[in-house]
């Protein structure tokens, strides 16, 4: 159990049948009346933001999450399998891959997140390299200024490149943000 008045960014606890992390916290002290602790929780499975108050020495339980690194496998059509070092395959459904799996491809390596031995979210490596299937030809002249481009990329991502990058080629893209980086030689 953990007091509210202990709360601080990133602690997770049990908290009205579901599972938050602490994203915001603010102890507040009016000139009138009990202190209390205002908080903004995400929900680290749905992904629900929930602003709630706290009384300081109102107990909640801490949720203890453990996260494992392990391989994307295969899928097959329903079920997208992942295996960790002593090759034992764990099943996930497409809501819990949904974010991920657009910068994923097999013999990836990812990040599982399990509460109470059961998997519900799987997060991909901050920074993937991924080859470009389909863009449009650059135009010379077009790359002093900062013109993009649509490109698709080998996983089905579509994200904005610059014009100089062409078709073939593999680049980095930064994960959390879907954003283009560099291109990798």
């Amino acid at each position: 159990m953990i007091s509210a008045g202990e709360f601080r960014k990133g602690v997770t606890i049990e908290y009205s049948n579901g599972i938050y992390r602490v994203v915001e916290f603010q102890h507040v002290k009016p000139g009138k009346g009990a202190a209390f602790v205002r908080t903004r929780l995400k929900n680290v499975v749905t992904g629900a933001v929930l602003e709630q108050t706290f009384n300081p020495t109102e107990k909640v339980p801490e949720a203890h999450i453990e996260t494992k690194k392990m391989v994307y496998s295969y899928s097959d059509g329903e079920l997208y399998w992942f295996s960790d070092e002593e090759y034992n395959l764990t099943p996930l459904n497409f809501d819990q891959v949904d974010d991920a799996l657009m910068y994923i491809k097999e013999n990836d390596s990812v990040t599982v997140k399990f509460f109470k031995g059961a998997a519900f979210s799987v997060e991909c490596e901050n920074f993937v390299e991924l080859k470009i299937v389909e863009s449009e030809p650059g135009v010379k002249g077009d790359t002093a200024t900062n013109v993009t481009k649509l490109a698709v990329l080998e996983t089905g991502a579509k994200i904005q490149v610059p014009m100089f990058v062409n078709e073939g080629e593999t680049i980095r893209v930064d994960t959390r943000n879907g954003e283009y980086m560099e291109r990798v030689k």
